[in-house]
């Protein structure tokens, strides 16, 4: 279709007594509007006259009521045609002859967090421009298309922001623009008709824009994903969200370092914590784990400053092996603050030589304690937490609850249990200093709701496949708790030892059910047996659908060993395949499972890698292949053959 030709009236400055619209998107899940939402809207109130947010699909009661104050519109549409179709269908709710009222319109997303740096100074040097169009960042050309392959991508205006002005959004074209957008059926429909084509598109035309912050200043074609940093220093109020969600090994391949923006948003006085709520209710944890580096490695030497709200801290400890006892009770005696313990164990012979060894304790800071005998050793140290120990979790009674245990031994070597042993408990109570450190990142911030050791990647052979056997009944209890926080595809972000410091608050999704001694028990059904496992694969998803975020420690010497035997088997197992690690990643998930690396393996890998769709298509004849296999292999195989090992239930999580 023959375009119309623009005006030939030239574009004009903004006027001094103008008016301006937002048309505000955005998409929850939930239905829900998070603060940095609001806080946004605020502070957009002084600079434009109307404020018409389109919803994407659901709204609550609440979320609608958070909105009123900072909206003078809330339009709720079906969840259709992405971004592009939210504004299409808004500009017509709101008709031209309305449209022509104002003097410009911001189609605006809720992709960003803002204002960072105060919006004032970019609305008045961007009001003095005289252009039709103009954004807050662009994407530099880029050959090829990223998308396609093909071609080349147009240096383009980043949707999340674009503001037009009269003569272009009263004009035939801009009519014609959205009457023939085709429906977008995928994110990359909506990059590829619409994002990296309004730019060149309108500018063919005639109309002249402009950028506030020029991806030709900075060192890199999307500076707000990969120099957010010097953006926020040069004054440009909005952070993207993609950089804190984004995949991991491709924001490592950038040297895209979230915890550093984190730190300078915070430097300009922006509410972080609004973020870290939003990324935790929204991002896979491991991923949001990674892209934040949210490890902190702590001194042994108490280097808080004083706190003149001290917090009510209860300690849960688990015993199941006496043996072990003493040594768990020893560092539970080094809490620098006031605390209650509640012992728990299952054996009823064994409070007394508890209180015995407890007697011969300087516990200088416990206030009380207690030694509750759980009556069935079904779920062990989750169920004597999760019902043997209700009360300590309620509402109210305590700010912190740390729950630790005696490491049983597992099937693996004295040192591997040795080592998982120290590494959990010493990464939690590795000294007074440490514990105080540790306590202090609490006190720090208010969103924080759990802190445990990472996975143990020492002597154990978890990592790659986290989820173990119990993922699946992992995922359906997230489901029975609406638990809407995204899962990692690998492995979970858990504390797979059972050990962590948290908010009672941020377990409350856990601690609130209903669950009973029964539900632990193994006669109770299969899934009975395995869900202490699978509550430890959830506690961070639980946390995070409250909105508290999660972070993992370690003591210096731990981080030492942890990071020189990581670093040498990354080096080992990328020595094989080229490129960055990221693209080495990649290259391996599309080859698949490699099993043992027999040749139905490799040639199911060589399909997937070169012939994609005949692997397709012959997947499922290979899994009716290997469900065959195994059934001829059990038929061959009678439990008394097996090893001790192989007939042992697997024991999932439980380092």
């Amino acid at each position: 279709m023959q375009k119309s030709a623009v005006s030939v009236d030239e574009p004009i400055v903004y006027p001094a007594n103008g008016k301006r619209v937002v048309f505000y998107l955005f998409h929850d899940s939930r239905g829900d509007v998070d603060d940095y939402i609001v806080h946004k809207l605020d502070a957009l109130r002084p600079h434009v006259e109307h404020i018409f947010v389109v919803v994407n699909g659901k709204l609550t009661d609440l979320g609608r009521e958070r909105l009123a104050p900072v909206a003078d519109t809330v339009w709720q549409r079906e969840n259709v045609g992405f971004d592009v179709g939210g504004y299409k269908d808004a500009l017509e709710e709101f008709g031209q002859r309305r449209l022509a009222e104002y003097d410009e319109l911001i189609l605006m997303n809720y992709t960003w967090f803002g204002p960072v740096r105060p919006f004032a100074p970019v609305f008045d040097r961007m009001n003095a421009s005289a252009v039709d169009f103009w954004g807050v960042t662009d994407h530099a050309e880029e050959p090829p298309d990223p998308s396609t392959g093909r071609g080349g991508l147009h240096r383009h205006l980043q949707t999340h922001w674009i503001s037009v002005r009269r003569r272009m959004f009263l004009s035939q074209t801009w009519s014609e623009y959205w009457r023939d957008m085709p429906k977008m059926t995928s994110y990359a429909d909506s990059i590829l008709h619409h994002e990296a084509r309004f730019t060149h598109h309108f500018e063919a035309l005639g109309f002249r824009s402009a950028v506030a912050f020029s991806s030709a200043d900075y060192p890199s074609d999307n500076p707000a994903i990969f120099n957010a940093d010097l953006l926020l220093a040069d004054g440009c109020p909005i952070l993207k969200r993609r950089q804190f969600f984004h995949y991991p090994p491709f924001l490592d391949r950038h040297a895209v370092i979230g915890r550093w923006t984190l730190k300078e948003a915070e430097k300009y006085d922006y509410p972080v914590w609004m973020i870290l709520r939003n990324l935790a209710r929204n991002v896979a944890p491991h991923t949001l784990n990674a892209d934040l580096a949210m490890l902190e490695v702590l001194p042994d030497v108490d280097v808080t400053a004083p706190s003149n709200a001290p917090m009510r801290i209860a300690v849960v400890a688990h015993v199941d092996h006496l043996e072990l006892a003493r040594d768990l009770l020893r560092r539970v005696a080094m809490f620098p603050s006031p605390f209650d313990l509640y012992v728990t164990t299952t054996n009823p012979a064994w409070p007394s030589e508890i209180e015995s060894i407890l007697g011969g304790m300087d516990v200088a800071k416990m206030e009380t304690h207690e030694i509750r005998v759980i009556p069935v050793r079904g779920g062990n140290d989750m169920s004597a937490f999760f019902v043997g120990c209700r009360d300590v979790l309620s509402a109210g009674a305590y700010d912190l609850v740390a729950k630790v245990r005696t490491m049983p031994s597992s099937r693996r070597t004295s040192n591997a249990d040795r080592y998982v042993a120290r590494q959990q408990l010493e990464s939690l109570m590795s000294s007074s200093g440490y514990i105080a450190n540790l306590l202090a990142l609490f006190t720090r911030e208010v969103g924080l709701g759990v802190v445990f050791p990472p996975m143990a990647h020492i002597g154990f052979d978890r990592m790659g496949r986290g989820w173990g056997v119990d993922g699946a009944q992992a995922v359906e209890l997230m489901k029975a708790l609406k638990i809407r926080v995204p899962a990692d595809d690998v492995s979970p972000l858990a504390p797979v030892a059972g050990m962590w410091v948290a908010r009672p608050e941020a377990l409350r999704l856990i601690a609130d059910f209903d669950w009973s001694y029964q539900s632990y028990a193994k006669g109770s059904s299969s899934k009975g047996t395995r869900l202490a496992y699978a509550q430890e694969l959830i506690v961070v998803h639980a946390a995070g659908e409250r909105g508290y975020h999660t972070r993992t420690v370690l003591n210096e010497s731990h981080a030492s060993i942890s990071h020189t035997s990581l670093e040498y088997k990354v080096d080992q197992l990328l020595s094989t395949t080229i490129g960055y690690p990221h693209d080495q990643i990649q290259f391996l998930h599309r080859a698949g499972w490699m099993g043992r690396a027999g040749l139905p393996a490799l040639s199911r890998m060589y399909l997937r890698l070169h012939w994609p769709r005949t692997a397709r298509l012959l997947l499922p004849l290979n899994n009716v292949t290997r469900r065959a296999i195994y059934m001829l292999r059990a038929l061959r195989s009678s439990p008394e053959n097996l090893s001790p090992a192989e007939n042992t239930p697997d024991e999932g999580s439980r380092s």
